[in-house]
């Protein structure tokens, strides 16, 4: 081994020990060497390339140009444009040696948090003002024992009975709501057996679909290769709270007597597709596109009344986010609607 292979080989060990990405390339911007977390970042096959094909921002091009011929260290705040928001802080620095290291730190998880601080403490104080103010002023007038009749009491008890679950769940979906933000940049990798998990969810909802006169019915159109599973990279328990969140909206929101059918099917570009589809009045075009905002409502009296905090699909929307994959969702007025959730599957190659 050479002297500089030898110096490059042991630049590579030490790099390889860097929570943050790491790049070298020369002066010219074709890229030398990457180490893990740089290929987790911008992906894999980044030597040879060009350092402006892989961060294509203006900034970053004339930063770069600067730092040639001097020892400053020049320093910016880089977004991808990526459908899954990231932030990194970007070190710009040209060696002795001639070529140009470029250190990029992950600061999403640091944005996120403050993000979610910030929303969690705003959703929380306007959302919980309306069933709060109901609550005390019930017990205000319990307290005043101007309530003689035992089943006005017993009345009011069981309306801040409500109010109180209602809460409970509000908070519950805002707290999982904020965990799945502040992991959203983190891709999951366990295996997930999708074919076993909507069994599984179909079981366990089947009681409450059963209660309605609706029955939950699986397609599979399995691929060539159905000798294997259905498999995807995932995270089980949060690919299961996104089942069950759109399963419990057909339901809620379907027809009695009808069904509700998961279609699974291969689609092209080796991903799998999980169609939610239930019998019901569906949804005006107008309001489709804003169903995953949190605490969007098409109908808000309809949605309180059945036990909604508008939450669920925001956290159907971002788990979907965190495994890389897509949400889309078409109704017909009076005839049916349909979630189409879209998921990198893992190949049985690689599974």
């Amino acid at each position: 081994m050479t002297e500089f292979n030898a110096e490059q080989h042991q630049i590579s060990q030490i790099s390889g020990m860097f929570d943050d990405g790491l790049i070298m390339a020369k002066r010219d911007g074709v890229i030398l060497s990457t180490n893990a977390a740089a290929t987790r970042y911008f992906g894999k096959n980044l030597i040879g390339r060009s350092i402006f094909d892989v961060i294509e921002d203006a900034e970053f091009t004339t930063l770069f140009a600067a730092t040639i011929g001097t020892a400053e260290t020049v320093e910016m705040r880089y977004e991808p444009s990526h459908a899954v928001r990231r932030e990194f802080r970007v070190r710009i620095k040209q060696l002795d040696d001639g070529s140009v290291a470029l250190l990029f730190l992950d600061m999403t998880l640091q944005r996120n948090l403050e993000k979610v601080r910030r929303d969690f403490v705003a959703n929380v104080s306007h959302e919980l003002r309306s069933p709060l103010t109901s609550v005390v002023g019930f017990i205000e007038t319990l307290l005043t024992d101007e309530v003689a009749d035992r089943a006005m009491r017993t009345r009011f008890l069981e309306i801040m009975n409500e109010e109180a679950k209602r809460m409970t769940r509000l908070i519950d979906d805002l707290l999982s709501l904020s965990q799945v933000e502040v992991e959203e940049h983190i891709v999951p990798d366990q295996t997930v057996n999708l074919s076993e998990l909507l069994c599984a969810v179909k079981d366990s909802l089947a009681g409450r679909a059963t209660a309605k006169g609706m029955r939950i019915i699986i397609e599979q159109h399995s691929p060539a290769d159905n000798s294997e599973p259905l498999s995807i990279l995932g995270n089980h328990d949060e690919i299961t709270e996104v089942f069950v969140n759109l399963l419990e909206n057909a339901i809620k929101y379907g027809f009695d007597a009808s069904d509700i059918v998961l279609c699974v099917r291969v689609v092209p570009t080796q991903q799998v597709q999980i169609d939610v589809t239930n019998q019901g009045d569906g949804i005006e075009n107008h309001h489709l596109a804003r169903l995953t905002e949190r605490f969007y409502r098409v109908d808000k009296a309809r949605s309180r009344q059945i036990g909604g905090t508008g939450l669920g699909l925001a956290i159907v929307k971002h788990i979907i986010n965190r495994h890389r994959g897509s949400l889309n969702v078409t109704s017909t007025l009076g005839e049916s609607t349909t979630f189409s959730v879209i998921l990198p599957r893992l190949s049985p190659e690689t599974g």
